[in-house]
């Protein structure tokens, strides 16, 4: 199992942050025009509650593709499949390549921003990356056993069956963060302020082991 450490680099406010469940969804970060940060898993009603960025966090797993066989696509569809990587992580490569070489498709999340690290520290419960979630598993770090077992059980084939053509989508960050402007058309210059800390980490239930059986 080899691990990339990132430095936590938290400012003093807390980040509104729902704790997350086994199920992951989408979560948006509501900037509102006061400056004022909060952080939701629906999106404001109206325009004037600020605009809103979503973290990609339970996104579908693959860029659309007619060439996708129907089978995969289902496979897709009910286990997707997301990196979160960051740069100069050699096990982050590591694992990309054995996905794209595999013929997984798969979204990935990149962790460069204090915001990114404070989200993932709250996802995962530590700062290791890579970090792979298989439909609800989780998987911390890279291990070529495990990974290949836990796709191996959600019905991934063994063997790339993608076109040629096809492409994942491209990196997008883990957390993406929209300012809205002032009415004077200028930026505001608050800075972010959370309105209440955030709940405990609550870490998902141990994965069971192969091959007792994977389930998910």
């Amino acid at each position: 199992m080899k691990h990339h450490p990132i430095a936590l680099l938290l400012g003093s406010a807390a980040l509104v942050l729902a704790a997350s469940g086994v199920q992951a969804q989408t979560i948006y970060r509501i900037v509102g025009a006061d400056g004022k940060v909060t952080f939701s898993d629906k999106p404001p009603v109206s325009a004037e509650q600020g605009k809103v960025a979503t973290t990609g966090v339970g996104a579908a797993a693959a860029n659309p593709s007619s060439g996708m066989p129907f089978e995969l696509r289902q496979v897709v569809a009910k286990y997707p499949v997301v990196l979160y990587t960051s740069t100069a992580c050699a096990p982050c490569d590591t694992g990309r390549t054995m996905l794209l070489t595999r013929g997984v498709p798969f979204s990935e999340r990149t962790v460069a921003t204090p915001e990114d690290r404070a989200y993932l520290q709250r996802l995962t419960g530590d700062n290791s990356l890579p970090y792979l979630t298989i439909g609800t598993q989780r998987i911390r770090g890279l291990s070529d056993l495990e990974w290949t077992q836990y796709l191996d059980a959600a019905g991934y084939p063994k063997t790339s069956v993608l076109p040629a053509t096809y492409r994942n989508a491209a990196p997008t960050p883990l957390v993406a963060i929209q300012t809205p402007a002032a009415p004077n058309g200028k930026t505001p210059d608050k800075p972010d302020a959370a309105a209440k800390e955030a709940a405990p980490y609550q870490p998902p239930p141990a994965n069971p082991s192969n091959p007792a059986g994977i389930q998910f």
